[in-house]
């Protein structure tokens, strides 16, 4: 089982956990409903739980701060942003059989087969994702995730959550990630060294391409803003609410020249 792997898994079983202690021991107190400006404004939030949220904020700030910043940052030193182009496009690829199911589960054929022809092209002539000619022959990259598929199913966002390890998600997006790893090309394939030697190899990569790809932002969220936690959750939202507008933007719905069109 690959470092990916247990991560994922063990994710699925414990944030539950996670999210019933913070329930019973670190929910930010509401405040009455006859102060109608500080509670719509608690309920806007939606962060029940941002007291254990901060707190694990806190735990990955020391391991960023002693671990993956300082590796990261030694990374961009001994590469070139066009090698960590490549690489960003590599593990991308990995992703884009998930892409490709969570669409065809949200009801977008179109962007369904966009991801099948871009993993497709890449992984072959590509070289395994590390180029990406199918964004230059007009099939261009587009995210999505489970998060958004239950999105798209009408599942509300839910509550906040700051994940230890992972950072900020909420309790619609948190089952994106045992969902993404297991649609990965490498959990269908069958289990041996080479393949969680690679896992690791994979994951390690991963993090630190995409960690030193934020160190200017994170760093300035980091010295400017009068609460960064704050900030932080706000731009997670920000950054999900645009994702699935975008999405939204692009699911025009078409029929066949035999069909009675409805009235627009």
């Amino acid at each position: 089982m690959t470092l990916k792997s247990r991560l994922m898994r063990g994710l699925a079983v414990t944030v539950p956990g996670l999210v019933l202690a913070g329930a019973l021991s670190g929910c930010a107190t509401p405040p009455p409903k006859t102060d109608k400006a500080d509670y719509q404004a608690y309920k806007q939030l939606n962060d029940p739980l941002e007291p254990t949220n901060r707190v694990f904020f806190k735990v990955n700030n020391v391991l960023d701060t002693y671990v993956m910043k300082p590796v990261a940052e030694g990374y961009v030193h001994v590469t070139t942003q066009g090698i960590r182009n490549h690489v960003g496009d590599f593990t991308s690829n990995i992703g884009e059989p998930a892409r490709m199911l969570n669409f065809m589960a949200s009801g977008d054929p179109t962007d369904a087969g966009t991801s099948l022809v871009r993993f497709l092209l890449n992984s072959t002539i590509g070289i395994g994702g590390i180029f990406d000619p199918a964004a230059a022959l007009g099939y261009p990259k587009i995210d999505t995730d489970f998060g958004l598929t239950l999105a798209s199913w009408g599942v509300p966002a839910g509550p906040y959550l700051y994940l230890p390890v992972f950072g900020p998600s909420g309790a619609r997006d948190v089952w994106n990630l045992p969902v993404e790893w297991v649609a990965t090309p490498m959990a269908a394939a069958p289990a041996s060294t080479s393949l969680t030697d690679f896992g690791y190899a994979e994951t390690g990569i991963d993090l630190i391409n995409t960690r030193a790809e934020y160190l200017q932002p994170i760093d300035q969220i980091n010295a400017t803003a009068l609460d960064p936690y704050a900030t932080f959750r706000s731009l997670y939202r920000q950054s999900r609410a645009s994702q699935l507008q975008q999405i939204k933007q692009r699911d025009k719905k078409t029929w066949p020249d035999w069909y009675h069109h409805p009235a627009q």
